[in-house]
């Protein structure tokens, strides 16, 4: 039996699978159920699996034949948003939900995993499984890689589910992918007061208003218009009621980026702008700006191995190209130490009322894609092997 052949037989294994993750979701760092039924799954097929990173999982599978090894990596993280779904498998846990696809992707590296233990003996090399906690913090990958989770791999690859590329479709072209992330927070301190004189104080609100209304001119005035970069103030925190004026705000955003000189441009454009709006107002702001991750680059010779799995399992007629996005992924951290390729495979069924962009508190998978992903994942795995024989 072929590799997609077993990806349709274990079809409704791998969807029981991502709507079991999907209503039992953790948050970064605190996915200890998540592990566990990982842990017991990879313990019925006979797979061997270690705790890393306190809440990741690493496997291995032997081949047959000694080897090169390829590594595969699946995302395990929910996000902090109350899901409307109302389907019958949504979240059981209040204000966390599966709105990125981190279910759907645990579930058909699974379906991968019991495909490639089927076929061990078909393998030239080893395939290490990294089940990931974290990447929403952008903070798992760093760890796992500190803890030795990338020693003699020489290939990795992740697929991302994604919901502005029409179902079934992939994408899986070289080069930049996704975007360097910075995260930056501002903390402005006035001076608080009565709402009723606000000349006695130093309104920390008019102060970050003006911070989030001029940071606007960054990407508009600052970038160079021929690359990509978006600012985004994504919390405003201030006050407590409607007569009081408030002394401290606090206001948390980012930064996407592509190019390394973008990234320095707008780094130093919003220190100098948060600063001297602050002073401006009569306030004081202390900003603590991070760089997150690099940008997703997709090796040339890993999507060129990718696009022969596709095709060979007969998804040719699903190979789209996709323009790049500006969100960010610490699968960045692994391209350091070995090429490597994320691919994207669309899920987006408007028929079905699935429509909604990732982060959504209605975004929902369809389900029917998955065995597409868990045909990948095991195919590129046996491919990049035996491409180092």
């Amino acid at each position: 039996m072929n590799i997609r052949d077993l990806s349709l037989e274990y079809a409704d294994y791998v969807i029981d699978l991502r709507r079991e993750f999907h209503q039992y979701p953790e948050i970064a760092w605190e996915e200890q159920h998540t592990a566990r039924r990982i842990e017991r799954e990879l313990g019925t097929m006979g797979i061997p699996c270690r705790r890393i990173a306190d809440t990741g999982i690493v496997a291995v599978i032997e081949g047959a034949k000694k080897g090169a090894a390829v590594a595969l990596r699946a995302d395990m993280d929910a996000l902090k948003v109350t899901e409307r779904t109302a389907l019958p498998y949504a979240s059981e846990h209040d204000g966390v939900m599966h709105a990125c696809g981190h279910d759907g992707h645990m579930a058909m590296l699974l379906g991968a995993a019991r495909i490639l233990k089927k076929m061990h003996h078909e393998l030239p090399g080893t395939v290490t499984l990294i089940f990931q906690p974290a990447e929403e913090m952008t903070e798992g990958a760093k760890r796992l890689i500190g803890e030795g989770v990338m020693e003699g791999v020489k290939s990795i690859f992740a697929i991302h589910l994604w919901s502005e590329l029409t179902s079934g479709k992939i994408s899986l072209e070289e080069g930049a992918r996704m975007a360097a992330s910075d995260v930056f927070t501002v903390r402005i301190a006035g001076k608080g007061g009565h709402g009723a004189l606000p000349h006695c104080c130093v309104d920390s609100v008019v102060a970050g208003s003006a911070m989030v209304m001029n940071l606007q001119s960054v990407v508009s005035r600052m970038v160079n218009p021929l690359e990509s970069a978006v600012v985004t103030v994504g919390a405003f925190n201030a006050g407590t009621t409607f007569n009081v004026i408030a002394g401290e705000a606090l206001l948390q955003g980012t930064a996407r980026f592509y190019d390394a000189n973008t990234g320095a441009v707008v780094k130093e454009s919003i220190q100098r702008i948060v600063e001297d709006t602050a002073h401006s107002y009569g306030a004081k702001a202390e900003i603590d700006y991070r760089h997150a991750v690099d940008p997703v680059v997709n090796d040339r010779r890993c999507s060129e191995i990718a696009c022969k799995s596709a095709e060979s399992l007969g998804l040719k007629q699903r190979i789209v190209r996709m323009d790049k996005v500006t969100a960010g992924e610490d699968f960045s951290e692994y391209q350091k130490y070995a090429p490597g390729i994320m691919v994207f495979l669309g899920i987006r069924n408007e028929d079905k009322g699935m429509m909604y962009p990732h982060h959504h508190e209605m975004f929902m998978v369809d389900e029917d894609v998955l065995e597409i992903g868990t045909a990948l994942y095991a195919k590129y795995a046996i491919d990049f092997l035996g491409h180092c024989e």
